[in-house]
């Protein structure tokens, strides 16, 4: 593989005038022609009850102080449905925030004015494959796709943002991301905090050049370890403020960062009140001294500024921590800002007493569990083999291809399904696509894996991995497409030192459609592939890494 020399982060700047950057800056091709599908068009069939309208485009706004930001984004307008289904933010480069109920039918036309063809995933939604933004459904300049669907999910907070082949990371950078809300009656009956009370939070991390412009390190660093900025964003600003009220807050949280991993806190150590993640309320309110939350991850407070004084401040910070990037990363990387040291977010300042007060039942929502008898494949799990070696980003061996699908990546529709996830020992043979470790250790151990990786080689001796502190280990947080699944095992072996900074801060009580794997961990999990017959995408949501080719996908056939 061709060696790109390190140049300076500032040097690679993000502009109007960027041409289409995909491959050539990111360094790595798949080696396949994508084939791309027909814009989908609007059916007769299909009557919404929310019809709106999203184009990608160029724009500019004020992050910093002085001359406008150059930024990509989403502008949106409701055609058809309540006022509430669209808020746009005007102040911000973010997308507008949609709001749907469970049972709507939607229809989005998506149009593309950017100056390089783009997709747009509708991140953590149970939708059909056409309708999931899968990269061969990318759309050139001028070009508009038709998405129509059925709101399937529970109440929760989900993302959108592009899925385009070798360019989602370039062009989220960009500004191309917002946030989804989904209502539900069961949610609906706790009278959570809403309104002004209900804040939805994303939080990205950005550099800036000399003239205000978004720059980005088109650098080794980033290439292998993903893009760290000099600057923590919140909602698209800089030192954000919230003024609140002497009472309780709902505050939705979504890292909305390319790579960066945050570890949520307070300043004065006031302990987190977790109600809901990635797929919607947990079942009961749980309390934590901090939250690990990594790349489109989401988390869901209930903060009570009930009995705080008039002036008074808390800052939510990213906390310390430490083993989720080798040590060579933090040495290497250009930003000021170390992933794992300990900066601000933002501010909650009480500027007004109030009397309301919530409290949280001891009951918040129920979750289906999934039974012994519901899963297909008890003795041989789906494996997510994660591979960094000979800068290779791997999943089970292997690097994105179009139709590339091997035999453990067919699925049955309509069938619940045991994964497991853990780390390839990096150097090995699988780094080349070739060969698969043997210690599993687990529900059937070595032929469990045959069974699954048909064709492919195997080598005995994986082990555990390499630990914490290897030299290519990091953590890699993994996005699947389609249901919410449910964490049943997480394990770990390496540096205890380094875990005991992290492992407090994993919420694995609820439902989820991405999960922070730290090295030397193995996680289990059950998931559904129901209704939808078709290829649904598996990666790393390190987005240099999915562009990169760490990203495979399942055919549910």
């Amino acid at each position: 593989m061709e060696r790109i020399g390190r140049v300076s982060r500032r040097g690679f700047l993000l502009g109007a005038g960027a041409a289409a950057i995909g491959t050539s800056a990111l360094g790595y091709g798949q080696g396949d022609a994508m084939r791309r599908i027909a814009p989908n068009r609007a059916s007769e069939a299909f009557d919404p009850d929310v019809e709106l309208e999203l184009i990608c485009k160029r724009d500019e706004t004020s992050i910093l102080t002085g001359r406008p930001t150059r930024v990509w984004r989403y502008a949106g307008h409701l055609v058809k449905g309540p006022a509430n289904a669209l808020t746009a933010s005007p102040d911000a480069y973010l997308g507008p925030l949609l709001r749907f109920s469970k049972g709507q039918k939607v229809r989005i036309r998506l149009r593309n004015e950017l100056p390089e063809e783009t997709i747009t995933h509708w991140h953590g939604l149970h939708v059909p494959m056409l309708m999931d933004g899968h990269p061969t459904a990318a759309i050139d300049p001028g070009e508009t796709y038709v998405y129509e669907f059925d709101i399937r999910n529970r109440a929760g907070m989900y993302f959108y943002h592009p899925h385009t082949h070798e360019k989602t990371a370039t062009q989220v950078y960009r500004g191309l991301a917002g946030a989804i809300i989904v209502e539900d009656e069961e949610e609906r009956a706790l009278a959570l905090p809403s309104g002004a009370f209900e804040i939805p939070l994303v939080i990205q991390d950005r550099s800036f050049d000399d003239d205000n412009q978004l720059a980005y390190g088109d650098d080794m660093p980033t290439r292998m370890f993903g893009f760290y900025g000099d600057r923590a964003l919140v909602n698209g600003r800089c030192n954000l403020t919230l003024d609140v009220a002497s009472r309780p807050y709902r505050l939705r949280i979504l890292n909305g960062s390319n790579a960066r991993i945050y570890k949520l806190c307070w300043d004065d150590r006031t302990p987190l009140t977790v109600i809901g993640v990635d797929g919607g309320l947990l079942e009961k309110a749980e309390t934590r001294a901090y939250v690990m939350l990594a790349p489109a991850e989401r988390v869901d407070l209930i903060v009570d500024f009930t009995g705080r004084p008039q002036g008074s401040k808390l800052t939510m910070l990213s906390g310390e921590f430490y083993g989720l990037l080798p040590p060579m990363a933090q040495r290497m990387m250009g930003s000021d800002l170390a992933m794992g040291e300990a900066f601000p977010l933002f501010v909650a300042r009480v500027t007004e007493t109030s009397s309301d007060s919530w409290k949280a039942p001891e009951k918040l929502s129920t979750i289906r569990r999934f039974r012994e008898a519901d899963v297909a494949n008890l003795d041989n799990p789906i494996p997510i083999a994660i591979t960094m070696a000979h800068m290779a980003m791997l999943l089970n061996g292997r690097p994105y291809g179009h139709d590339d699908i091997q035999p453990c990546e067919r699925i049955p529709v309509d069938s619940t399904q045991l994964i497991e996830i853990f780390y390839e020992r990096a150097g090995m043979g699988m780094g080349m696509g070739m060969g698969m470790g043997m210690g599993m250790g687990m529900m059937g151990g070595g032929g469990m894996m045959r069974g699954r990786m048909g064709g492919m080689g195997m080598g005995r001796g994986m082990g555990r991995g390499m630990g914490m502190m290897g030299m290519m280990s990091m953590a890699h947080p993994i996005h699947l497409h389609g249901q919410q699944f449910e964490i049943v095992e997480r394990s770990f072996a390496g540096d205890e030192d380094a875990y005991a900074t992290i492992g407090e801060g994993f919420i694995d009580s609820g439902l989820k459609d991405t999960v922070l794997v730290a090295p030397g961990e193995r996680l289990r999990i059950v998931k559904r592939f129901g209704d939808f017959k078709g290829r649904f995408m598996y990666h790393c949501h390190n987005l240099e890494h999915e562009d990169a080719g760490m990203m495979r996908e399942f055919s549910v056939e």
